[in-house]
């Protein structure tokens, strides 16, 4: 299999830098989750996991992140993956507990933009 190359949206840079100011493991935690999700960007059908968006082999996915600044799985990570041209892009991060869900509009932009091609 190919080796999936991992990029981040600015939004994502941005909010994940605020996060990394207040969750100090932050870095070493998305670090293992970027290996687990290069592993199984689709998902391996736990709760962990949660699909938004699906056409075809391209999803946008809402994966819970363990954090051990908070020792709990309350980050999630919100990311594009389309599996013909193997990209994964990091789209939204956020603590659980100060954001109940996704940014809607946010997903909405990005899935037209990336079924537009």
């Amino acid at each position: 299999m190919n080796k999936i190359e991992i990029q981040e949206s600015e939004k994502f840079k941005k909010e994940f830098k605020k996060l990394r100011k207040k969750y100090e493991s932050l870095d070493r935690d998305f670090e293992f989750f970027k290996k687990f999700i290069e592993d199984t960007p689709f998902g391996d059908g736990t709760l962990h996991w949660n699909t938004l968006k699906k056409y075809e082999k391209k999803v946008i996915m809402k994966k819970r992140m363990m954090c051990r600044s908070l020792k709990s799985s309350s980050m999630r990570v919100i990311y594009y993956y389309d599996g013909d041209s193997i990209e994964l892009e990091c789209i939204e991060i956020y603590y659980k507990g100060n954001k109940e869900s996704e940014n809607k509009k946010r997903v909405e932009e990005i899935w037209q933009r990336k079924l537009a091609g």
